[in-house]
């Protein structure tokens, strides 16, 4: 099975997802010394059914010596829903923040388009260069704000989410994303390793924001429904929010 992306599904997709999973290869290319993280072969490339429409979905992984794992997934079922979901697992070694992107989509009209840098330490807080990076970005404003879910206090002030609702706010978006991106990309180059006896904050950390993505009932209810319970748990505790070891 493939592990990386045909042509035909993200050409298929709506717009802003194609754009934006373009966007988010060219920044990684661009900033970060990539080499390839191995999937299990049977999860880079997973087709299935949903109520009767065809379940795609697609999953591209890498690592460089700042990220443990850095994933973009493309998920299509038949012509009623486009998602594209992204994570950077810092490495533990690491004080960054978590970068998390997801965009879903239906009918042709994105519904919700989150991301966010998220702090992992104990204090909530981001590092310095971040928040003075973030700071200084020209503020946009979106006609259609959304609420964080229960579980959203993973998320940093600067987190966006929003229901895009013209082709300029689906560009704003797209905007902020590359922001996001290339302010995370150079600060975590220019980040050095920690103390060791830091490590087990951070870990823990990242564990918490997994444990609380791992909450996202409309994910899981999906993957139930095409794949069944045990590989939904699988599939979500092992490719899309895999713990530190």
């Amino acid at each position: 099975m493939s592990s990386t992306f045909t042509p035909s599904l993200r050409e298929e997709q709506h717009p802003l997802i194609r754009q934006l999973a373009d966007c988010i290869e060219s920044v990684w290319h661009q900033h970060l010394d990539l080499s390839t993280y191995h999937l299990p072969a049977e999860l880079g490339y997973v087709e299935g059914r949903l109520e009767g429409e065809k379940l795609i979905i697609e999953n591209r992984c890498y690592q460089t010596p700042q990220f443990r794992k850095i994933h973009l997934e493309l998920a299509r079922v038949g012509n009623i829903l486009d998602i594209l979901h992204c994570v950077m697992f810092p490495c533990p070694e690491y004080d960054i923040p978590m970068f998390g992107c997801d965009l879903v989509g239906g009918r042709g009209q994105i519904s919700a388009a989150i991301a966010d840098l998220s702090p992992v330490n104990l204090e909530r807080i981001l590092p310095d260069g971040y928040n003075s990076d973030l700071s200084n970005l020209t503020k946009f404003e979106f006609s259609q704000p959304r609420e964080l879910p229960e579980w959203g206090k993973i998320f940093s002030d600067f987190c966006i989410f929003v229901r895009p609702v013209s082709v300029e706010e689906e560009s704003m978006f797209l905007q902020r994303v590359k922001d996001f991106l290339d302010i995370h990309c150079t600060q975590a180059l220019a980040s050095s390793p920690v103390a060791s006896e830091k490590v087990d904050q951070i870990i823990a950390g990242q564990k918490n924001y997994c444990t609380k993505q791992q909450q996202n009932d409309k994910t899981r209810r999906v993957l139930e429904r095409a794949f069944g319970t045990d590989w939904a748990e699988n599939y979500m505790t092992t490719v899309l929010f895999d713990l530190p070891q």
